[in-house]
């Protein structure tokens, strides 16, 4: 059968609810269409994007009739900047669209028909949440600018005057290095065509204990006067470390080896009572309020008394994990990235925290050797990237067979199907899952699961 629409058509649409990944969901007699910008409730003019057997796509060109949770969004960038998505879809609504993605990929991929869902999470901190912000530089008439990408674009920035996900320092610190630049006479890269310099700004903010940190990200070379790039970051007290990194290849990314510029090599932050040090590659959870709320809800579930061997995957700096490590009898932490795990040996020392060991090496590779140096677990903590867990990793958690699983999860797709895997395969039952909502306005959400082997897992 072939479908309805065609490309570059426009078609009114009735949009329904959202899909995971923020698009809204309208119906042509029965088949789908995708609309980009649409929110539930709404009646939308659509202009039809691309066309497949079971779907289509659409980009929302006017808003015929807005539906009831549509609301007025406060940032003059929206929506042409791709840093949130539903500054106009009333929080409640939004909080109630993540829940109902959660539950549907439970029920649909991980082919569970009654989840044990809990209400979610609602966000300390509706607007300015964020620790971390990465901005890109692009040209202007005026000289040197810092934005992010337009909403789909990879090629086209939006120059930002005020971000609603930052603070108020993260706002000043990112325009004091816009004048530097400008006063500077130097060139943002072009990405299309591989010229200027300057490419990233990185700021970081420890949001319990006052302190940030900045990084430049260039292209090869020093071109700049770092003295005046110091003197215009040290206007701003809380500014501890300034670092420069070089990017000189084609690719967008700021996870590059950093030299000091000036300060201390590291910042801290603060999480249910422990300070962590922080680096430039080091990851930690980007809503700090909110991680505290993760962190008690992983430990919570993890149901400790002092007795236990506690593994904790995908460890990061060891937030999760020394947070734990009070409550239970050994820590043992596994990470890729030996930044982090230098950071999380760090930190165990700084908190007094003598129970806790960390290691670096792929979770795939290093859980039967942890088996053998630790023992075997009582419970394991797991926080993996987006992907969820990796074949061979979910392989070999599923044989150790712990009896009980902590995932915390911040794709609900990915979750789904690791779990529908470690209950088929490996004997394991969902008890608990509650969402979290670390990062509002956007389609992400966050969740918080508790797994338990049966005694006969045949």
């Amino acid at each position: 059968m072939a479908a309805p629409v065609q490309k570059d058509q426009e078609v009114d649409l009735k949009v329904e609810s959202l899909a995971y990944g923020g698009n809204g969901v309208a119906r042509l007699d029965g088949y789908v269409v995708f609309v980009r910008r649409g929110l539930p409730g709404d009646t939308v003019r659509a202009r039809i994007t691309k066309v497949k057997r079971n779907h289509a796509e659409a980009l929302a060109v006017e808003v015929l009739e807005p539906g009831p949770e549509r609301v007025e969004a406060p940032c003059k960038h929206y929506p042409a900047c791709g840093g949130c998505r539903f500054q106009d879809l009333a929080y409640e609504s939004q909080l109630a669209q993540k829940h109902s993605q959660v539950r549907e990929a439970l029920v649909r991929l991980g082919g569970i028909p009654e989840p044990p869902l809990e209400e979610i999470l609602p966000a300390v901190e509706v607007f300015h949440y964020r620790n971390k912000l990465e901005y890109s530089f692009a040209s202007t008439p005026s000289g040197p600018a810092l934005g992010f990408h337009k909403a789909g674009r990879w090629d086209e920035l939006v120059e930002v005057e005020q971000c609603w996900l930052t603070t108020d320092l993260g706002n000043a610190i990112r325009d004091a290095v816009r004048d530097w630049a400008r006063e500077e006479g130097l060139e943002a890269y072009d990405q299309a065509e591989g010229g200027g310099y300057l490419r990233h700004l990185v700021v970081r903010e420890g949001r319990n204990t006052g302190q940030a940190m900045v990084q430049l990200v260039t292209a090869d070379g020093e071109k700049f006067d770092r003295d005046y790039l110091i003197e215009t970051l040290q206007r701003f007290p809380e500014v501890k470390s300034i670092y420069w990194s070089i990017n000189d290849s084609p690719a967008e990314v700021t996870n590059l080896p950093a030299v000091l510029l000036w300060g201390e090599d590291a910042i801290e932050e603060e999480l249910r009572g422990l300070r962590f040090r922080v680096r430039p590659n080091a990851f930690l959870q980007t809503n700090t309020a909110m991680a505290e709320k993760l962190y008690g809800l992983a430990g919570e579930m993890a149901g400790l008394t002092g007795k236990e061997t506690v593994w904790d995957l995908y460890c990061g700096i060891g937030t999760i994990g020394l947070t734990l490590a009070s409550k239970a009898l050994t820590v043992w932490g596994i990470e890729a990235s030996e930044e982090s795990v230098a950071c999380a040996l760090e930190n165990a020392d700084l908190n007094g925290v003598s129970n806790a060991a960390f290691f670096a090496g792929t979770v795939a590779d290093a859980v039967e050797e942890l088996r053998d140096r630790g023992g075997e677990p009582d419970v394991v903590v797991v926080d993996p990237p987006r992907a969820g867990l990796a074949g061979k990793a979910l392989r070999r958690l599923g044989r150790i067979g712990a009896p009980r699983i902590v995932y915390v999860s911040c794709n609900p797709t990915t979750l789904a199907g690791d779990l529908k895997i470690l209950r088929e395969e490996w004997g394991y039952e969902l008890l608990r899952a509650k969402p979290v909502d670390m990062f509002p306005h956007t389609p992400h959400v966050e969740c918080v699961t508790l797994l338990e082997r049966r005694a006969d897992p045949s």
